[in-house]
């Protein structure tokens, strides 16, 4: 009995391995290649999967999501023999399993080194300046024959950037220098065109104030002169309206002399050929009311108002 209990335990284990070979899960986005006899025989896509035990063989599982690979730092020549080191990033994506599994032995050891050898193809042909600005130019050029190598790999490349480019050290501390000189540059340009501006709009305030103000004072000398005008105006319009005679005139006349002489810059005061008519007119004035006050005196004769004839015409030319 107890060979005929060995047998039936090694028969159920072999069962529950070959249950176990027969049933392949496949994970989403993912793919296995199925060989029998060493041969090709189909892919196995997601899901339950039914394939033959001790005959079938699963030979490779591949992920079929997108991929990021990056590539150390490799150094490339440029146009200008200067050395330049370039680290790419791709991003790739497999789609057909069995390409890739058979159509190339290491797919992405395929891809790092068809990168370098079109890198330096690419950046052979430009300068240091132009590798530096150029990076789409770069990307989509590697792109371009990245895709077309790869296709018949069963890879599509969906994406290459350059993560960086490092120029050598010299050049480097050259370019620093430069890019300092050049804001140094633009600084000083933008401050003098600053001071020019501020300049102008200085002179410009100034013209324009000086003009407001040469306005202002043509305005208010118009405007005193009509005012003087209209004064004088108004102060002949009343002697006019008065009828002064000419006694009185002469009256006002001297009057208005001491004024003429105020000041202490008056050294020399001339007398006006007008002021002997004047005297001569105030002293008719006087002896007049003279005579009237002698004519009605009680003393008679030689009164103290009496004046002779002779004496007022003398006086002015003393004067």
């Amino acid at each position: 009995m107890e060979p005929i209990i060995i047998v039936l335990i090694i028969l159920v284990v072999l069962v529950f391995i070959a249950l176990i070979k027969t049933i392949q899960v496949i994970p989403q986005a993912s793919a296995a290649i199925v060989e029998r006899f060493g041969r090709y025989t189909r892919t196995l896509n997601a899901g339950l999967n039914i394939v033959v035990p001790f005959i079938d063989t699963i030979r490779n599982r591949i992920d079929l999501r997108e991929q990021v690979v990056p590539f150390p730092p490799q150094p490339v020549i440029t146009q200008d023999n200067l050395v330049v080191n370039i680290d790419t990033v791709i991003y790739y994506q497999v789609t057909d399993a069995r390409a890739a599994t058979y159509e190339v032995a290491s797919y992405i050891q395929a891809i790092e080194q068809l990168t370098v050898t079109t890198l330096r193809n690419i950046i052979g042909g430009m300068d240091l300046e132009r590798t530096l600005t150029s990076r789409e130019e770069i990307n989509a050029a590697l792109r371009g024959v990245l895709d077309e190598a790869t296709g018949k790999w069963g890879i599509r490349v969906n994406r290459v950037e350059l993560k960086a480019i490092e120029p050598p050290t010299s050049i480097q501390d050259s370019m620093e220098k430069q890019m300092r000189a050049d804001r140094d540059k633009r600084a000083a340009i933008l401050q003098a065109e600053g001071v020019r501006q501020s300049e102008i709009l200085r002179a410009e305030g100034e013209k324009q104030s000086q003009i407001l103000r040469a306005e202002g004072e043509a305005k208010a000398a118009a405007l005193r002169a009509e005012g003087e005008a209209q004064a004088v105006r108004t102060v002949f319009e009343a002697i006019h309206a008065g009828d002064p005679d000419q006694k009185l005139l002469s009256y006002q006349y001297l009057q208005m002399l001491p004024k003429i002489a105020e000041g202490d810059a008056n050294k020399l005061w001339i007398v006006p050929s007008e002021i002997g008519d004047a005297l001569k007119g105030l002293s008719g004035a006087m002896g007049n009311i003279g005579g009237l006050g002698g004519g009605s005196g009680s003393g008679g004769g030689n009164g103290g108002a009496s004046v002779p004839a002779q004496e007022r015409r003398e006086k002015p030319s003393i004067d």
